[in-house]
Parts: structure tokens; sequence; C-alpha cells
């Protein structure tokens, strides 16, 4: 099944949409209410990155896919990104699911692990609590195109004083530029939680050589007490467009711990932002990116203290190779009334060429008195002696690229503590390496 939008901003051509895909009501009024806004929203304009000369307008058309029978029906690159043995899987292929499972352990303790389209219809209620709460729909053109567009996604919902000890994982691709690719990550955790999420969105590379744009967004909820873990490696292909908001929204003694490989071959628009609502609330962040040929990568990441005694970590590592450029934006704000808070962010990049490009930008806005904060950025090319060293040791260029590499990175890698991120972080930058 194919359906094809007119244009991006119809309201008419949405709501047929989502009704056509059986989709609740108030959810086809929401997708409605994007669509008119799409039209008349400007889209956002990050740090010195002209994303309006980017091809933002090939965003496909909804194709239905059909569900996989078994997980060997992956594309080899695609299921190698599948921990082995795992239960708690959600699969989309372009514009929707095609495999979900949960442990009967689980669903017995009232998780819920599914697709978002599947979650709004089976558990409306639920999801319209939360869905465009932390990233609202009208903040500008792109939140206002995928709200009216998005497809697939995951929703994940832990219960009071559920701990989630294996990592819950969700693998999203896309092997049809034409077919649009908009998921939307929500993740709601209550009070004193516990729980990993780890997710791969990728291109089977392969398949796909036109342009296309990937629209994305990432809800999390993190309630009194609870713990988030969430993982994300993003190795789309050379003609795509990453754009993608991540909002977690931290109550009192809450903790969000981010972990994002910034891996595509294509232009990347990366915005990750932890919102410390509640007193004690604990965000830490970590960013790891790669660029190569010409790519231009904008990297923000984002802390708002609201919270007294909250705390905030932010680290990027960035490496650009050949005539890659990287924007690497890091704000830390704390509000009046956020007494005892403490915000720390350092962003270094790395540049492997002399046409390469790198830009930090650390930025911290205080509005009270009473806190700690602080900021360290470094923007530098490599030194010729530790490529001339390599090469004197038989080492080839392009493996001593490889080895300044991993060192360069290696100090925020080793800090990862959930295993399965570091395992496809590692597998994905191999491939982003390799070329």
């Amino acid at each position: 099944m194919s359906t094809q939008l007119t244009t991006p901003t119809d309201r008419n051509s949405a709501e047929e949409l989502a009704r056509s895909k059986g989709e609740p009501e108030w959810l086809v009024k929401l997708r409605g209410e994007a669509a008119e806004l799409a039209g008349e929203l400007a889209w956002p304009k990050p740090e010195k990155v002209r994303i309006e000369r980017w091809n933002l307008t090939a965003v496909g058309s909804y194709a239905k896919p059909a569900p996989a029978a078994s997980l060997a029906e992956l594309p080899e690159d695609i299921a190698s990104l599948v921990a082995e043995g795992t239960e708690n899987l959600v699969v989309q292929r372009n514009s929707g699911a095609i495999w979900r499972g949960l442990s009967p352990e689980l669903a017995a303790q009232g998780v819920i692990f599914t697709d978002l389209e599947t979650a709004c219809t089976e558990h409306g209620e639920l999801v319209q609590q939360y869905l465009f709460q932390a990233v609202k729909k009208d903040e500008d053109k792109l939140t206002a195109l995928h709200a009216a567009i998005w497809n697939g996604g995951v929703f994940l919902y832990v219960p009071k004083n559920v701990e989630v000890e294996l990592p819950l994982q969700a693998v999203l691709y896309n092997d049809a530029e034409a077919a649009s690719f908009a998921p939307h990550i929500l993740i709601v955790a209550e009070s004193n939680s516990r729980v990993t999420y780890v997710d791969c969105v990728v291109t089977d590379k392969a398949a796909v050589s036109s342009p296309f744009v990937h629209p994305s967004v990432v809800e999390v909820f993190a309630k009194s007490g609870s713990l988030v873990r969430f993982g994300s490696i993003h190795s789309l292909g050379s003609a795509g467009v990453d754009m993608t908001f991540r909002r977690a929204v931290v109550e009192n003694d809450a903790r969000v711990e981010w972990i994002i490989g910034d891996l595509n071959d294509g232009n990347t628009l990366s915005d990750t932002k932890s919102i410390m609502k509640g007193q004690g609330s604990t965000s830490d962040v970590k960013v790891i990116s790669v660029g190569n040929n010409a790519q231009q990568m904008s990297l923000t990441t984002q802390a708002v203290h609201f919270g007294k005694s909250s705390d905030s970590n932010m680290i990027t590592r960035a490496v650009m190779k050949d005539s890659a450029s990287a924007i690497i934006n890091g704000i830390t704000k704390i509000e009046h009334g956020a007494t005892k808070a403490n915000g720390v962010q350092t962003e270094k990049v790395l540049m492997l060429s002399p046409k390469a490009r790198g830009d930090a930008n650390p930025i911290l806005l205080i509005d009270e008195d009473d806190v700690t904060a602080g900021h360290a950025a470094s923007v530098g090319q490599v030194n010729p002696e530790q490529v001339y060293y390599l090469r004197s040791r038989g080492i080839s260029k392009q493996d001593a690229e490889r080895l300044i590499i991993y060192g360069f990175l290696a100090p925020v890698v080793s800090e990862i503590s959930v295993e399965a991120v570091r395992t496809q972080l590692q597998q994905l930058l191999e491939r982003k390496l390799e070329g």
C-alpha cells in the first residue's frame, strides 16, 4: 500500500492518510493541525548552518511495509545490529513497523514496548497525555512537518517501581528513498523505575542512492526517582538529510543519560536537550560524531535547569575528515530559582584535513547566583608528527587516521556503561571509517 501526500503541508491529505491507517480521531486532528502549521512556520535556524540550502523536501510518501515472518528476512547489515537472543525488539522498515516483540515477564509487569502507531490505537489515552508535550508541534516547520507525517516509531512505558535490567532495542532502517521515514520515539518512565533503551537508525546503503529526508523526534519523560538510559546511533546514507530533535523532561531526583552517535554520511541536524524540571534532577549527555567528504553537521546539546540542586554534564567529541564541517553548540541555561545547580560542558573537534572545518561554541546562560557552571572547548588539526610516526612504522595513512580517531574518541567511549551501545557504536564506526 502506498499513499502519496500531495504536499507535506496539505491538511486534507494528512488527515486522509491518517484515517486510511485507522488512526484515532484525536491523532487525525493533531496531524491536520500540524500540516497547516508546517505551511506557515519557518525552518529552525541553527547557529552558522544554512539548512534551507539542503534538500528538505524529499520526505517521500507513506508506504506500508509487509510484516517480517522472521528476523532472518532482514538484510544482513541490518540483522547484524540486532542483539543476539533479544526478545524485546521493535524493527521499523521505511514507513512502518515490521517486527515487535516483548518478553512475557516484562509484559506481566505492565511494561509496554511496541511501535508508536500501534500504541496510539491500543493505548490511546496514555499516549495522548505525552505525545508532542516535550517537543511541541508548533516549534518550527520541522516539528510541524514531523507531527503531520511521522510513522512507525517506538512507544516504551515502564510502570512505577519496575526495573528493566536488559536493554530494550529498536532498529529503524530505510531501503527505499521514495518511502517516508519519520519515526517518533516516546518513552515514559514512571516513579522509581529503571530502563535502558537502545536504537540504531540506519540506511541499507546498497538500496538507497536518491535524496531523502529523515525528520525524527524523541520525547523522554523521567518521573520522580526514575533512571532512563537512552542510546542512539545514526548511520544514514550520503543522500540523506537527518534532522533529529531529542527532548527529556526530568523530574525530582530522576536521571537521564543520553549516548548519541552521529555517524551519518549525509548532512545532519542533531539537537539533544534535557529539561531539569525537578529538584535533584540529573542529565548526562555524551555525543560522538565523525564527518567525511563534504558533510555539514550541526550538533547541539542543551541543558535547562529549573530544579534546585540539579546537575548536568555534556560532552561532545567530533572528528572531521576531507572537507566536512561541524558546528558544535553546547548550551547550559540555569533559570532563576535553580539554586545549587551545577552545569558542565566540554566540546572538542579534531580535524584530519586542511579543508575540514570545526567550530565549538560553549554557551552559559546563568540567571541565578548560587550555582556552579563551567565549560571547555577546543578545535584543532591533527598533529602531523602523529601521522608521520605511525606511517614510519609501516602503517597505512588510512589505518593511521583510524587509530588517531579511536584514540580521540576513546575517553568518551570508555565511559559508556551500556555494553550494547558500545558494541553497536564500534560496529557502525567501523563501517563509517571503511567508507
